[in-house]
């Protein structure tokens, strides 16, 4: 079934979802109206899935457990029959499979993905793939028997759920989490300043220092005129420098950087070592191995030597 089904979209919403610097929804995301049963579960053996939460909660989880997808919508009566069947089931599993519902409704890419014709359907999802389906209403034997044969064939190439001795994920830095709320409620200099002290104390800490990065140049970026791209000097080097922050805040980063590289070029000393220092900068925002940093790292060293 996997050949027919491509879920590669919706990791990639998700994965974007996560690089934005609002703070994502709590892992699960918002519970979904539907015919679920309140109380009908074990935490855990039901979870209500977006198409931002795809990733982690069906892909992701699949790789420790059989995940049952639950692809429903309000208005579907056969839906309201067979999905309270699915959620007892899955509170008695023992965490051999666990629930994941989806109202196609809401979240629409996700029934695109499964080519969705008819519903209620059924998926199970194994090591990230789909691996078996049926649509309409199955008595709480069949679906046993279909998830026992399911369980049969890739039961062995799922890692489990983790023990409950097994150490928990490491905590979040509370001041990380404070900075992130001063980001979020707008006060982007307390922000700011938050990230410097967290790097003061620890200058080995990454994020810190990249969020850090970000926000002295964001900062920097809007706080100059827009005109700036056109009423440049040439050899003007503070204002070419302005330009490229400003071509750089609207998404466009060669041209950013070609604007610094021709002052390079066309400086000597302090002009060039500033100019230099700012690209080298810039570059800093981004993966080292995006191919316009690559090219640009290129034409930086061509215009030094």
């Amino acid at each position: 079934m996997s050949g027919a089904v491509d879920l590669s979209a919706l990791k990639e919403r998700a994965e974007a979802q996560r690089a934005q610097p609002q703070r994502s929804a709590a892992p699960g995301g918002p519970p979904a109206s539907g015919p679920s049963s309140p109380g009908s579960a074990s935490p855990g053996s039901v979870v209500d899935v977006t198409e931002e939460t795809f990733e982690t909660d069906v892909l992701a989880r699949s790789t420790r457990q059989l995940v049952v997808v639950d692809l429903w919508a309000t208005w579907c009566e056969p839906c309201k029959q067979l999905s309270p069947v699915l959620e007892r089931m899955a509170a008695s599993a023992g965490g051999q499979w666990v629930l994941a519902k989806v109202d196609v409704d809401a979240n629409p890419r996700i029934a695109q993905a499964f080519r969705v014709q008819s519903i209620p359907m059924v998926v199970a999802i194994a090591a990230g793939q789909p691996v078996a389906a049926f649509n309409g209403v199955r008595s709480e034997q069949e679906i046993t028997a279909w998830i026992d044969e399911i369980l049969s064939q890739v039961g062995g190439h799922l890692t489990g759920v983790p023990d409950a001795d097994e150490p928990e994920l490491e905590a979040s830095d509370p001041r990380m989490d404070a900075a992130e709320e001063l980001l979020d409620s707008g006060d982007f200099d307390g922000a700011l300043g938050a990230y410097r002290a967290i790097v003061e104390a620890e200058p080995d800490n990454v994020e810190a220092a990249s969020a850090a990065r970000n926000l002295e140049f964001v900062l920097r970026a809007q706080a100059h005129d827009p005109a700036i791209v056109e009423t440049a000097a040439a050899a003007d080097v503070d204002a070419q420098l302005a330009a490229a922050d400003v071509l750089l805040l609207a998404q466009q980063p060669e041209a950013a950087f070609d604007r610094i590289i021709e002052v390079v070029r066309a400086t000597a000393g302090d002009d060039r070592t500033r100019a230099r220092t700012r690209l080298l900068e810039l570059f800093e925002l981004f993966d080292p191995a995006e191919p316009f940093v690559v090219a640009a790292r290129r034409k930086l060293a061509s215009a030094l030597f």
